[in-house]
């Protein structure tokens, strides 16, 4: 990985061709070094240290928009770069709409927790990897953890422009994770489980290692529950990937294609009364936190739906130049690549309802959801996803269920809910925060 003064060394180069063109621009540098490692057999089967860098430019020419990159940091590479950039922008549309509007901004991520120091040794690391393997296959009848690793990535970015602007970022993250195969008189079940944190020392395998295993011995003698109508409670990570196929409703920017349903519904009600949802900056322990969106402006809270009503979608200064309301700030754009609008952490607000109040009577709790992006029509709101779960009642499970498919429409769900809990958890990739929500008389094909 290139250091930050080489890095800054590029940056100024490419800035200089771009103004000596009469243009603006902004550029991304990004620099990583990630390491990871996979067990089976007992021994390491991946053993990979990588590298690397990537600069890109954003070019903004008689109001024409193109994007070049590079991922060799030589100064001929770089002025050809921002010739691509350049040729490439004479050939687009004209779009009044995007450019370089940010500033003299010069923000640093400052939160401490983001880059640890990393005081654990390979061996260390080693014996972790090693460890969530023979921790699963140690277990009655599991015979395998046929998925399983540790990682990490240390990485900086840094954002400048033509107009003064030139923010520096830098994170240290690290994971781990281990998958259950449990077989028994013939039948299978698999789970796993994930830690996730800055520093290696917050990981925690024997989680891993038991959550997986434990789901995968709850949920073998599941069967598929007759057809009908039930309550349901996603697990914390499924809700999170059932919102994230439907999370273009929140972006401007699929707005402004006119492909978002709520496009015109600014202010109207969405959702049932019990659900707020906001996109915050800065959670603590969350992985997303950053002190500036990808064209360079500071990141801030801001509230999507409010007890039901849409108040905002999440803007980049180009959506929001063409609604002509205010910038959000969630710009989104890696070096490869155009601008586009991402959120930080999702939030969902914590409600009323104590843990018994929203398990009261009988509920289908879903663990496990299959084909989530391919059984979603995300215009419409229609989905049809595989599922596996529990059947329970007043809070305990008295069945397992698996082998059913779970349909409804997602812009009707929100609107039927019948509790949001009083205590918010979070998913394991630390940027989706959600009580427990309790959803009326889903669909649910079984036997």
């Amino acid at each position: 990985m290139a250091d930050q003064q080489q890095l800054q060394a590029a940056i100024d180069q490419v800035l200089d061709r771009v103004k000596a063109a009469g243009a603006d621009a902004d550029v991304i540098a990004s620099g990583s070094n990630n390491f990871s490692l996979k067990a089976n057999a007992g021994e390491l089967d991946e053993y990979k240290v990588t590298s690397g860098q990537v600069i890109g430019v954003r070019i903004v020419k008689d109001q024409r928009v193109a994007t070049s990159y590079s991922e060799s940091l030589e100064p001929a590479s770089l002025d050809l770069m921002v010739e691509q950039a350049l040729v490439n922008a004479s050939f687009t549309q004209q779009d009044p709409h995007q450019q370089i509007n940010c500033a003299d901004s010069t923000l640093t991520t400052q939160n401490p927790e983001i880059y640890q120091a990393d005081t654990a040794s390979v061996d260390d690391k080693i014996a972790l990897a090693l460890a969530l393997e023979s921790g699963v296959v140690a277990l009655p009848n599991a015979t395998s953890s046929p998925y399983n690793g540790f990682g990490e990535s240390d990485s900086q970015v840094i954002l400048a422009n033509t107009l003064g602007t030139r923010c520096y970022h830098q994170e240290r993250s690290t994971y781990c994770y281990a998958y259950t195969l449990y077989e028994k008189d013939g039948k299978q079940a698999m789970h796993g489980g994930m830690s996730t944190g800055r520093r290696f020392d917050e990981l925690d395998a024997n989680y891993c290692i038991h959550h997986g295993y434990d789901m995968a011995q709850a949920l073998l003698e599941g069967e598929p529950i007759a057809t009908g109508s039930y309550s349901v409670i996603f697990e914390l990570d499924c809700l999170n990937s059932l919102l994230g196929a439907f999370g273009m409703c929140f972006s401007g920017q699929s707005a402004m294609k006119g492909i978002n349903p709520w496009r015109d519904k600014l202010n109207d009600i969405v959702a049932s009364p019990l659900l707020t949802v906001s996109d915050i900056a800065y959670v603590e322990g969350g992985s997303s936190i950053k002190a500036f969106d990808s064209e360079g402006y500071a990141t801030r809270d801001t509230i999507l739906i409010g007890e039901g009503q849409l108040q905002s979608l999440l803007h980049n200064s180009h959506t929001a130049s063409f609604f002509g309301i205010e910038n959000t700030a969630n710009g989104s754009r890696s070096a490869k690549g155009g601008l586009g609008v991402a959120g930080r952490h999702t939030v969902i607000a914590a409600g009323t309802s104590s843990h018994a109040e929203a398990t009261t009577g009988e509920y289908l709790e879903l663990v496990e959801l299959q084909g989530v992006h391919s059984g979603a029509d995300a215009v419409s709101g229609d989905f049809s996803f595989g599922a596996s779960g529990f059947l329970c009642r007043d809070g305990k499970r008295v069945q397992a269920v698996r082998g059913i498919t779970v349909a409804g429409n997602f812009y009707q769900m929100i609107k039927a809910i019948d509790a949001v809990g009083d205590t918010l958890q979070r998913d394991h990739s630390r940027d989706f925060f959600a009580p427990i929500i309790r959803f009326n008389k889903l669909n649910i094909a079984g036997k």
